[in-house]
């Protein structure tokens, strides 16, 4: 599962008026959104057979599981992700996050709307563990091509993937806009070939289509009905990524990105699934057992392998390089929703938004990716620890899908509970068949998940009750006004206050006049609001109300994905006393500092992570783009 960084513009909703044509969008998509499920057959049948539970290589067995496959893919992807959940888009934007924030707005006064919530933060942050696992296992398992071409390249597949992979992450500080460009047709000849070579199969041994009959999947459970179970844990790996298509809605348009997948990406993937099939089908037993090691190189004859090698591992490096903008994208959307602290984002482009770079996720990725590949060594091992990471996530989205459908779309119990049970059934015995891999590697991204959950919420929490602590001690605004118009020296110029609250006087207001004594000809108390839509009408983006005597508040609307540009969102706010000249505008902020309290809200180990977080989350100055020269930062104490 992937979700990579959204545009800064506000798309429509459902991409129906994007201005590129349809197919320029489909053909978009294909390049940005459908790698990691694309690059699922280097292991995912593989697994199935090789794995942690080996099953026999005879026909009941082979069609058993490209059956299991086949129906995954149907009722997973195409079913609930493309069919039903793209409908469901936050103003043309998917994901955990967006689907959280439609079913928050619309259960707002709900005493179980909380629930979802947690549901939504916690797939976030089982997404975080996906991200490390997905560019290990992909770029692994295509280097590990090297070792079909040649037995004598087997030493060297962990040093190629490290260095692969380290390249992959040195080189986000620069952006992907050009390496972009070449993602589409790269990803098309990947997908043509991977294509053709299972077509070249099935025509060799045509009787592997029965396995569209669903039979075969029931008759394999008939057979083998523990092993079968397990199984599953290998099978799902063949629609990871499916998250993808509905968190990268925003896109390209619900319609593009069903166009690629029903006319192009699945029926290639299909074709190749379906064409390792028939290779084992077709093979003698010796030769059968060698292919299974690694049956999508098998696919290609001896002189063709190297070159899929080479254009697996490009297939790999792209599916790597949009998950880690996924999660670049989703940490920027967890930090304007209050999940997260403030970091240091930097726009790796001038002309789209969504090309954004933040360091801190970039490096501890990267290590996370490295330790990884040393300890697991194989994409085998790392395959027991990815199943977990995107089962859980499915199985949360499935959910969320319930809410929606009784909660938001107002369906009928009784055609909401069958859709709602099946997918409940599918997804839950994925997630259950992982769970036997916990020992052998699934414990990492529970660990991770578990990480991440407890420091977003953590934030939240803290946040929360810091701000419910500063407005209990705050001065009405209105009668701080009056009160201070003839006690201070008014000085030139304009002073803006950063407040958190549109409640209340900023503590860095109170701190300035007891100690400079001064006040500016118009002061302006500022609060940016965050709001539950991905984006806000740019003519909603401004609140003001005149208070009097040179003083006014403020308030700046962003949706959830776009960026706090404040100088640039001032332009727009000319209704306060006039235009904003930045060389005579000063910008005040309050930072403040954790006191412990004798009666702690929060138990200690939880405050003690806040106030770590609170120390190391980047400036507001950064964070809202003031200019540097023009900031004052004033102190204050607060207990939580």
């Amino acid at each position: 599962m992937n979700e990579t960084a959204a545009p800064a513009h506000q798309p429509p909703a459902g991409g129906s008026n994007h201005s590129a044509s349809k197919t320029a969008l489909a053909v978009g998509a294909i390049g940005i959104v459908f790698g990691d499920i694309g690059t699922s057959p280097l292991y995912a049948f593989r697994e199935t057979f090789a794995g942690a539970h080996p099953l026999a290589l005879d026909s009941a067995h082979v069609l058993g599981v490209v059956s299991l496959i086949f129906w995954s893919m149907t009722l997973v992807v195409s079913i609930q992700y493309v069919t039903i959940l793209m409908r469901a888009d936050n103003k043309g934007q998917g994901g955990s996050l967006a689907l959280v924030a439609l079913i928050s707005r619309s259960l707002s006064k709900s005493k179980y709307g909380w629930i979802a919530v947690l549901l939504g933060v916690f797939a976030t942050s089982l997404f975080y563990g996906d991200s490390m696992i997905t560019p290990a296992i992909s770029v692994l398992s295509a280097v590990e091509g090297l070792a079909v071409v040649d037995q004598t390249f087997e030493r060297f597949v962990i040093p190629i993937a490290l260095v692969l992979l380290v390249f992959l992450f040195v080189i986000q500080k620069r952006g992907t806009a050009k390496v972009g460009a070449l993602f589409a047709p790269v990803m098309i000849v990947y997908f043509s070939v991977i294509a053709l070579l299972g077509t070249w199969e099935i025509i060799q041994t045509p009787g592997v289509l029965w396995a569209l009959n669903p039979w075969h999947a029931v008759n394999f459970f008939i057979l083998d009905g523990w092993l079968a179970f397990l199984a599953l844990g290998s099978v799902v790996l063949a629609v990871t990524g499916s998250e993808a298509l509905y968190s990268d809605m925003g896109h390209f348009g619900r319609g593009p990105m069903r166009l690629s997948w029903f006319g192009f990406v699945m029926p290639c993937l299909l074709l190749n699934y379906f064409g390792q099939g028939a290779m084992i089908i077709g093979l003698p037993p010796e030769q059968a057992t060698q292919a299974i090691l690694n049956p999508f190189f098998f696919l290609a004859s001896e002189e063709w392998r190297l070159p899929l090698v080479l254009l697996a591992t490009v297939a790999t490096f792209i599916a790597s390089q949009a998950v880690i903008s996924g999660a670049f994208s989703i940490t920027h959307q967890a930090i304007q929703m209050g999940f997260i602290p403030r970091l240091n984002i930097r726009h790796t482009s001038e002309t789209e938004g969504g090309q954004i770079y933040i360091p801190v996720v970039n490096w501890a990725l990267m290590v996370a990716v490295i330790v990884l590949v040393l300890t697991f060594q194989t994409s085998s091992n790392l395959a027991n620890a990815y199943g977990i990471a995107v089962t859980g996530a499915v199985t949360i989205d499935t959910l969320l899908m319930a809410v929606l459908l009784v909660g938001v779309w107002k369906w009928r119990w009784w055609y909401a509970a069958p859709v709602v049970v099946l997918f409940l059934v599918v997804d839950g015995a994925y997630f259950a068949a992982n769970l036997t891999k916990v020992a052998d590697g699934g414990w990492f991204p529970l660990v991770v998940g578990l990480v991440a959950f407890t420091l977003l919420t953590t934030w939240a929490r803290g946040r929360k009750l810091m701000r419910e602590r500063m407005s209990e001690s705050a001065l009405p605004l209105e009668i701080f006004a009056k009160s201070a118009k003839n006690s201070a020296v008014r000085v030139p110029g304009t002073a803006i206050f950063m407040a958190s609250s549109t409640a209340g006087v900023p503590s860095a207001l109170l701190h300035n006049i007891k100690h400079n004594k001064v006040l500016h000809e118009r002061v302006v108390i500022l609060t940016i609001s965050i709001t539950d839509e991905s984006y806000v009408d740019p003519a909603q983006r401004c609140e003001m109300h005149d208070l009097g005597d040179g003083f006014y508040r403020a308030v700046l609307h962003y949706g959830f994905m776009e960026e706090t540009d404040v100088p640039l969102g001032l332009k727009s706010m000319q209704r306060c006393g006039g235009e904003f000249d930045m060389m005579h505008t000063s910008f005040f902020l309050s930072r403040q500092t954790l006191l412990p309290s004798e009666k702690p809200a929060m138990p200690l180990w939880r405050e003690k992570i806040f106030a770590w977080l609170l120390r190391n989350s980047a400036s507001a100055m950064d964070f809202f783009k003031l200019p540097t020269n023009r900031v004052v930062e004033l102190g204050s104490q607060v207990e939580i």
